[in-house]
C-alpha cells in the first residue's frame, strides 16, 4: 500500500513537468541562477561573485546532499586532469604537460566562502572539481531550495577551453567558471570530475551581472538586457562610470559562457527569420576574407539546420573568438580566429550545430558522447555538403576513420564513458566518427523518408530535456516501423563489425544461384546492385529478420525473403545467366561500415566498378 501511494504522490508532483514533456513518466530537475561577478583585478584575472541558486525537486526523491562542480580546480598541478594528460598514451597536444608547469598566478582555482541552503550554513567537502555538500535538511519532492554560494576565483592561463590570454590574445576566455549544480536524474546525482571531457547540466534560466572594465567587449550566453547602458555595439553606451555592469539573461539553458576582449570587433546580422547573429573578433587582424564574410555563411547554416533538424528555438546566437579550437555552449560558441575561410566555417558550421545535439537536445554526454559529438559531426556533413564546402561523400572521413580504429586495434565499445576511453584516438573516433556512422547507417535502414522525420520528431519531443540512446531508438521505431533495439546494442555495446560476402555464384541453366555469408559479427540488412553486360543494373534488398519490417524501395528494387542473423550463409536465384553478368556488388551507396571490402565484389575489382562506387578507396 505504501508503495502504491508512493508512486500516486510521485506522478502528482510531476504532473506540471508531464504535461509539457508530453512523455509518460518523464521528469527533470529545474534551477534558476542568479550570478553577480566582480572582476576586481582583471591584470591578474581574479574575480569575486555570489551566486543565488532557485532549486526544484522534481524527482521522486528526498535529496540529502548535493554536488557542485568547481570546473577552473581542474587547472592545477597534480589534478586529475593533469594526471590524466601526462599518462594516457596519446595525450591532447593543447594540454600536455602544460598544467603542472603552471605557475601560482597562472592556475586556476574557485575557492567557496560560503554555502547556505535556505539561509543555514551547509557543510561541505572538496574533492578536486567536485564539491559534496551534506543538507541540513533534505529537499523533498516537488519543493524548491534556495542555495546561497559565495566564491572567489582566479582564471587560469588558457590551456584548455577556459583560460585567460589564449594563443591568439583573447583575455578571458569565460567557461567553465561559476560554482555549477551538478545533474540529478533517475540515475541519481552526476558529479562527473572535470578531466578534460564532456559535461551535463540542469536546464533552467540564467541572470548573470558582470562587473569589468568598461574597455572590455563582451559576448556570451544570452541576451544582454541593458544593451543602452554598456555600448560595444549592442546600444549607445550612456554610462560614464569607469566599470561596466554587463547584464544577461537567458532560458532554457543548462550553461552560461562568455568571453571578453578590449579588442574586439563586435559585428551583428538579422537573419529573414528573426534571429540575430553576432561575431566578436579581435580588430587589427587581417580577417578581410575570413571573418568579415562569416556571417552570411552562419545565416545559411542556421537556416539549413533549422530545416532538416529542427527549429533554433533561440532569439540569438553568438560566435566568439576566444578559447582553445572550437567548443560549444548555449547560444554561443567560442572558436579560434586565424584560420582560412573554408575551415572557420567548417568550425562555425559544428559548433553551432552543438546547439541542436548539445544545447538542447541535452544528453548526458559524459555516459553518450556519440549523441552529442557524432550526431553533430552528421549535421555537420549534410549542411556543409549542401551550402558547398563538401564534395563527394560527406560522411567518407568518418567511415576512415572508424577502418583506421579498428586496424590499429583501439577500439572499445561505444557505450564507454567519455573521459574512460584508453586512449583520447580512440575517443574521438568512437564519439565524432562513430557517432556518425550511426545515423548513416540508421538512414540506410530505415530509409530516407522514416531517417528525416525520427531527426525532426527527436527534436520536437526532446528539446530541453535529456535523452538517452533508447529515447532516440524509440523515436526512429515509431517513425519506421520496424525493431531497432539490435541495431543500438550492437553498435554502441560491442566491437564486432559488418563483414559481409559474396561467397559464389553458380549456374542454374538460364538462372544463377548466389551464396551470401555473413563474415562479421555484426548482422545488417543487406542491399546490392547487380549490373548486367548489357548495362543495366538491378537493385536488391535483403531485409535482417530482426527488424519484423522493411523499409521502401523503389519500383527498380527487388526485395527478398528476411536474413536470420543465426544463419550464416543465405542463397537467393538470380533471373540472370553468369554470362550475363557484369559484376555484383554490396553495399554499393557506400552507407554500412562493412570492414572488409575485398569480398564485396564479384568477380575481381574492375575499373568500372570504382568509378561506380567509392567502397575501394584506400580505408587507412
Amino acid at each position: 500500500m505504501f508503495k502504491e501511494l508512493r508512486i500516486i504522490l510521485t506522478l502528482l508532483l510531476c504532473l506540471p513537468l508531464l504535461a509539457s514533456a508530453q512523455i509518460t513518466g518523464y521528469w527533470q530537475q529545474a534551477v534558476e541562477y542568479s550570478i553577480d561577478v566582480d572582476f576586481y583585478d582583471t591584470q591578474n584575472a581574479r574575480f569575486k561573485g555570489k551566486e543565488t541558486i532557485e532549486y526544484t525537486n522534481n524527482s521522486p526523491d528526498e535529496l540529502n546532499q548535493v554536488f557542485f562542480h568547481l570546473y577552473f580546480n581542474a587547472f592545477q598541478p597534480g589534478s586529475m586532469m593533469d594526471v590524466r594528460s601526462r599518462t594516457i598514451l596519446d595525450p591532447d597536444k593543447r594540454v600536455g604537460e602544460r598544467i603542472v608547469g603552471l605557475s601560482p598566478e597562472n592556475q586556476g582555482y574557485q575557492k567557496i566562502k560560503s554555502l547556505k541552503l535556505n539561509g543555514t550554513d551547509v557543510s561541505y567537502t572538496i574533492d578536486g572539481t567536485v564539491l559534496q555538500a551534506k543538507l541540513p535538511q533534505g529537499i523533498k519532492p516537488g519543493s524548491k531550495a534556495i542555495f546561497t554560494v559565495e566564491f572567489e576565483a582566479q582564471v587560469p592561463e588558457q590551456v584548455r577551453r577556459s583560460g585567460k590570454n589564449n594563443a591568439e590574445g583573447v583575455a578571458l576566455s569565460m567557461t567553465q567558471w561559476y560554482p555549477k549544480l551538478a545533474e540529478y536524474d533517475n540515475n541519481g546525482w552526476h558529479p562527473t570530475p572535470y578531466v578534460g571531457r564532456e559535461f551535463y547540466g540542469v536546464f533552467g534560466k540564467f541572470k548573470v551581472s558582470i562587473t569589468i572594465d568598461k574597455a572590455y567587449t563582451l559576448g556570451g550566453t544570452g541576451t544582454v538586457q541593458n544593451p543602452d547602458e554598456v555600448g560595444h555595439g549592442y546600444g549607445t553606451g550612456t554610462s560614464t562610470a569607469d566599470k561596466l555592469i554587463w547584464k544577461f539573461a537567458a532560458e532554457n539553458v543548462h550553461d552560461f559562457a562568455w568571453a571578453a576582449d578590449k579588442a574586439y570587433e563586435h559585428v551583428t546580422r538579422t537573419c529573414k527569420d528573426g534571429l540575430v547573429l553576432h561575431f566578436l573578433y579581435k580588430k587589427g587582424e587581417d580577417y578581410s576574407a575570413t571573418w568579415t564574410n562569416l556571417p552570411e555563411e552562419t545565416e545559411k547554416l542556421f537556416g539549413l539546420m533549422s530545416k532538416y533538424f529542427g527549429k533554433y528555438p533561440y532569439a540569438n546566437y553568438s560566435v566568439i573568438q576566444g578559447g582553445d579550437g572550437g567548443m560549444e555552449y548555449p547560444m554561443a560558441t567560442l572558436i579560434t580566429g586565424n584560420r582560412p575561410f573554408n575551415s572557420l566555417v567548417g568550425v562555425t558550421v559544428h559548433e553551432a550545430g552543438h546547439s541542436w545535439y548539445q544545447g538542447v537536445l541535452a544528453t548526458d554526454e559524459s555516459a553518450y558522447s556519440w549523441m552529442d559529438e557524432g550526431f553533430t559531426s552528421y549535421a555537420t556533413a549534410v549542411v556543409e555538403k549542401e551550402m558547398g564546402f563538401l564534395e563527394g561523400n560527406p560522411h567518407e572521413g568518418a567511415f576512415r576513420g572508424y577502418y583506421a580504429l579498428r586496424d590499429k586495434g583501439y577500439q572499445e565499445p561505444l557505450s564507454t564513458p567519455a573521459d574512460h576511453f584508453t586512449t583520447n584516438f580512440a575517443y574521438g573516433v568512437s564519439s565524432y566518427s562513430m557517432g556518425q556512422i550511426f545515423l548513416v547507417q540508421l538512414r540506410y535502414i530505415i530509409g530516407e523518408e522514416a531517417f528525416d522525420k525520427t531527426m525532426l520528431k527527436y527534436f520536437d519531443v526532446w528539446k530541453f530535456k535529456h535523452p538517452t540512446p533508447n529515447d532516440f531508438i524509440k523515436i526512429a521505431e515509431d517513425q519506421s516501423g520496424q525493431i531497432l533495439d539490435w541495431y543500438l546494442n550492437y553498435w554502441i555495446g560491442q566491437t564486432k563489425g559488418i563483414d559481409y560476402a559474396i561467397k559464389g555464384l553458380t549456374a542454374l541453366g538460364n538462372t544463377s544461384k548466389l551464396t551470401l555469408k555473413k563474415e562479421g559479427g555484426m548482422p545488417m540488412p543487406l542491399e546490392f546492385d547487380v549490373i548486367l553486360k548489357s548495362g543495366e543494373t538491378t537493385r536488391h534488398y535483403i531485409p535482417l529478420n530482426l527488424q519484423r519490417g522493411v523499409k521502401p524501395t523503389d519500383k527498380n528494387t527487388l526485395t527478398h525473403s528476411a536474413w536470420p542473423w543465426t544463419h550464416p550463409v543465405y542463397e537467393l536465384e538470380l533471373n540472370h545467366k553468369i554470362a550475363d553478368i557484369e559484376s555484383i556488388i554490396l553495399f554499393p551507396n557506400d552507407n554500412v561500415a562493412d570492414v572488409e571490402k575485398s569480398n564485396n565484389l564479384y568477380p575481381l575489382i574492375k575499373k568500372i566498378i570504382l568509378e561506380k562506387s567509392l567502397i575501394f578507396q584506400d580505408k587507412k
